[in-house]
């Protein structure tokens, strides 16, 4: 009996030495910098006056600018939830539980000190190829980077600017594709990563070459960003006064702080983005902060068990009661404009065309019915065929074969379709092929969309198989279905119409329901910026 009494004071103790050791070590890092700031000569005449001004709002019309990235074209100067992005979709969860084990070095040394980004870069780097980073930083970082953008700072000094430079404290391949694609940066400066060869393939080190970008770097970077005949840049834009000793400090006339407490809430809307933000890959549907991956990692093992049982009930229980026994463990589905057939009408199967969201749609619109609808499908895990409630036909991208397999199936009943070809998971619905158009005229649009909190159902580069099983891993998946009604006759090719008149009709309508803008991109586009291919995988 007196052990288990002990233990909690023994454990206490321990926690209670770590954390005034994580301290100590902490307040000797910042001694550390303090020392080497005091160490350096002390700023300019205009580097003072610039910092006596931090309250005004520089004007940046026509002139060359550096930015700081983290912090001040940033809402948030956090450096960890982006490391762990590249750790978890570049490499594994085992990466980013790694790297997650590490925080508290990493905050004891400071997030932001040189020590703690070349912490995180080693753990999270290590043995990555090149081609796995070079997809993260295309795929994955852009939409958390545009959805952390500060609305203040990009409206008021990024687009006035004539040249802009951005400053970044991580590695500099993890934001130059984001800067220079979607906010048109002329230069990016950070730290290099150091790579070896191994046999045929390229990896990193984990090593950054250097703190970060010393001054004859600095030098020539301005130069190449503002032109030959430039010394030095008009204004620098940082996060923090800690940031006045950066390098890039004394080739700038003019230095601003931004104020954090009148910048944290300035999000920049959708419609304000640089570009549109229509396709992103990865799992994470949330930005990984430390507080954030703990509860992800804690939660994962009951999102698997949770995964299995949702999986299970669409596949054993009956349509009327696996509403219940999914709302039971989790899942919500709402559906909307079902109408009862027309009694005693004998007509050709009719044609549901969908939106396309997750590889579980036409099992949401076979539960909707409470009736089993067959459905096409151009790519699909051979998993996903063998748990599917459903009758899964496969499409061969040939026109005429295609055509001929959907009118075969149409002649025995109902068949759903995703004319869009491929999913896509923000508010934008691709091009429609017109081929279902040609082949029916009893048709029924139906709008279906998925939420997700944690992790996206969907992948260009990772593996499909798991989709389903990663969607309903969610602690509340989401479902809406909604039936449109049947598109009128003038609208069909019995009217007259040409098959590409009927389907942009029926993305009009759908992205009417929904609420998304529509477009001409198509699986092809997708595939080639999120995976670098076609998006057809060869026999």
């Amino acid at each position: 009996m007196v052990f288990p009494t002990i233990l909690p004071k023994i454990a206490a103790h321990w926690l209670f030495t770590f954390y005034r050791a994580a301290r100590k070590l902490r307040g000797h890092a910042f001694q550390y910098c303090r020392n080497s700031a005091a160490t350096k000569p002390p700023p300019s005449v205009s580097q003072a006056t610039a910092a006596a001004k931090a309250v005004v709002v520089p004007d940046a019309a026509d002139k060359a600018v550096v930015f700081g990235f983290h912090g001040a074209l940033m809402r948030s100067s956090a450096l960890f939830p982006y490391f762990m992005l590249v750790a978890c979709e570049g490499g594994s969860l085992l990466r980013a539980l790694l790297l997650l084990c590490t925080f508290p070095l990493v905050w004891a040394l400071g997030e932001r000190s040189d020590a703690g980004v070349r912490v995180m870069a080693f753990v999270t780097l290590f043995g990555l190829r090149p081609r796995d980073m070079d997809l993260v930083a295309r795929a994955v970082l852009p939409k958390f980077y545009m959805e952390g953008l500060n609305a203040q700072v990009y409206s008021r000094l990024w687009l006035p600017a004539r040249r802009r430079a951005v400053v970044a404290s991580v590695p500099r391949l993890m934001v130059e594709w984001f800067l220079k694609e979607y906010m048109a940066a002329d230069v990016v400066v950070g730290c290099e990563l150091q790579v070896v060869r191994v046999g045929r393939g390229c990896y990193f080190t984990g090593l950054l070459c250097g703190p970060g970008p010393v001054p004859g770097q600095k030098n020539k970077a301005l130069t190449e960003a503002f032109g030959a005949g430039v010394a030095m840049a008009d204004v620098a834009v940082v996060g923090s006064a800690s940031q006045l000793d950066h390098p890039c400090i004394p080739y700038c006339k003019e230095v601003y702080v931004v104020n954090r407490e009148s910048t944290k809430n300035a999000r920049l809307p959708r419609d304000r983005y640089p570009k549109p933000l229509i396709f992103h890959d990865g799992r994470l549907a949330f930005l990984p902060t430390p507080s954030a991956a703990l509860a992800f990692f804690l939660f994962l093992p009951l999102g698997i068990i949770l995964s299995v049982i949702r999986i299970s009930i669409g596949i054993v229980l009956p349509y009327k009661i696996s509403f219940g026994a999914g709302a039971l463990f989790g899942v919500r589905f709402r559906t909307s404009g079902l109408r009862a057939p027309e009694a005693g009408v004998k007509r050709r199967g009719v044609l549901y065309v969908c939106t396309h969201r997750t590889l579980v749609d036409p099992i949401m619109l076979t539960t909707a019915l409470e009736k089993p609808v067959p459905a096409v499908t151009y790519s699909l895990s051979r998993l996903s065929e063998i748990i599917a409630p459903i009758n899964t036909v496969r499409l061969t991208r040939d026109r005429a074969r295609d055509a001929e397999t959907m009118s075969r199936l149409l002649e025995h009943g109902d068949l759903a379709v995703c004319p869009e070809g491929t999913t896509c998971r923000e508010p934008y619905l691709l091009r429609f092929s017109p081929l279902f158009a040609e082949l029916a005229d009893d048709m029924e649009p139906v709008a279906l969309d998925a939420q997700v909190t944690a992790l996206y159902g969907t992948t260009a580069s990772g593996h499909k198989w798991l989709d389903p099983v990663v969607f309903f891993a969610n602690p509340q998946p989401a479902y809406r279905v909604e039936f449109l009604g049947a598109v009128p006759r003038e609208w069909t090719r019995a009217g007259g119409r040409a098959g590409a008149e009927v389907a942009n009709w029926v993305q009009r309508r759908l992205g009417e329901a929904l609420g998304y803008e529509c477009t001409g991109l198509t699986r092809r586009d997708k595939y080639m910026m999120l995976a670098g291919n076609d998006g057809v995988v060869a026999k």
